[in-house]
């Protein structure tokens, strides 16, 4: 009888990770998260069965190489080689054009969406499993479009995409591939309390965008590698 499969999902506590576990859990994974909000952590505990065997969360701030690294050794030495890395922690601070944004505003930004990705993928990379492995990062659509006012995450979503392309180009001599997830502004409380005024009808969905990484995150998806998936349906901004 094989193993369970492992994914690990850094931030996985947010809106959209919030949908993705339970998908894995009923795959059969066995999961590690990280959080930073308590109430997130206490959400996913109510919204799944909360056994470590098969799932274990834990307070770790993704900006800390050192703390996401000692995560991931415990992963590892708990559950084994991964399957499935999907780093889902970020984060967006508008309102600021180039020559208006202060440093504090750009370093939180890439703090907060580059490092994260970076760190994650970077102790990830050597736990990941000989047979199949997926490293799914989010991007944006933003770093595509560039929309004015928000420069310092159009230019951190955009070195998640070189990120993403880098690892997939370093890897293609193993069965681990690693794509990016375009959203635009996803559908959640915050975002919609963030921006009151905008048109959320046509957002998506935290739990579209879920359904799209539980695919990535299987074998059946081994054709896709270094690409900038789409998911932002049919919403403009």
């Amino acid at each position: 009888m094989s193993s369970p499969n492992v994914a690990v999902i850094p931030g996985g506590t947010g809106s959209v990770g919030r949908c993705l576990i339970p998908l894995l859990l009923d795959r059969g994974f066995k999961i590690a998260t990280t959080y930073l909000l308590p109430e997130e952590a206490a959400e996913l505990e109510e919204a799944v069965d909360y056994d470590e065997d098969r799932l274990i969360i834990r307070r770790v701030d993704a900006v800390n190489p050192d703390a996401v690294a000692s995560f991931m050794a415990e992963a590892a030495d708990t559950y084994g080689p991964f399957n499935v890395m999907a780093s889902l922690v970020g984060g967006w601070a508008g309102g600021r054009d180039v020559g208006e944004t202060d440093d504090v505003r750009l370093d939180r930004m890439l703090d907060l969406n580059l490092r994260t990705a970076w760190n994650t993928t970077r102790a990830a990379i050597p736990h990941m499993s000989e047979d199949w492995a997926r490293i799914i990062l989010m991007g944006s659509k933003h770093a595509l479009d560039a929309p004015a006012g928000q420069a310092a995450y159009n230019v951190a979503k955009s070195g998640v995409l070189a990120l993403a392309k880098s690892v997939a180009t370093e890897l293609l001599d193993t069965n681990t591939t690693c794509n990016a997830l375009l959203p635009s502004v996803i559908n959640t409380d915050a975002t919609r309390a963030a921006l009151p005024y905008a048109d959320y009808v046509n957002w998506p969905q935290p739990q579209d965008i879920a359904v799209v990484i539980n695919f990535l995150a299987s074998e059946q998806s081994k054709v896709i590698n270094g690409a900038f998936i789409p998911v932002w349906g049919t919403a403009i901004i």
